[in-house]
C-alpha cells in the first residue's frame, strides 16, 4: 500500500553526515521527520572480526511510496560499504500523525 507509513531505520559514523542525510530527505518530501540520535555503540561481525564503532541512530518516517528513493538517498551518501538500511510498517499509531506523514510527504516541493 504506498500511502502505509513507514520508519526507516539507519545508523551514520558521524552527526554532520546524519544531519545532511536529513535536510535532503526533507527538502526532498522523501520524509515527513528525521530523528537524529545520540551516539550508540554498535558490535558487529565484519569480515571474520568482531568490530567495534560508535554511530548515529537515524529514525525517517515516511511512507512505502518513498521508500526507494530513502534507500538511493542513504546509499549515495553513505560511506559505508553495507549501510544497515531497516524499513518497518507502522500499522498502528495516532491516526492524525499518519496523515502527517502522508501530506508531508505527497506534497509538492516547494520551489528552490
Amino acid at each position: 500500500m504506498p500511502d502505509e507509513a513507514i520508519l526507516v531505520l539507519t545508523q551514520w559514523p558521524d552527526r554532520s553526515g546524519a544531519q545532511a542525510l536529513a535536510r535532503d530527505l526533507i527538502e526532498t518530501r522523501l520524509a515527513a521527520c528525521v530523528s537524529i540520535g545520540a551516539p550508540v555503540d554498535s558490535l558487529y561481525h565484519w569480515r571474520g572480526q568482531i568490530e567495534t564503532a560508535t554511530e548515529i541512530p537515524v529514525a525517517i518516517k515516511t511512507r512505502a511510496a518513498c521508500y526507494a528513493g530513502v534507500q538511493a538517498a542513504i546509499r549515495a551518501r553513505h560511506p559505508y560499504e553495507l549501510p544497515e538500511i531497516l524499513a518497518v510498517p507502522l500499522s498502528i499509531g495516532f491516526t492524525p500523525y499518519f496523515r502527517w506523514i502522508v501530506d508531508e510527504t505527497t506534497a509538492a516541493a516547494p520551489p528552490a
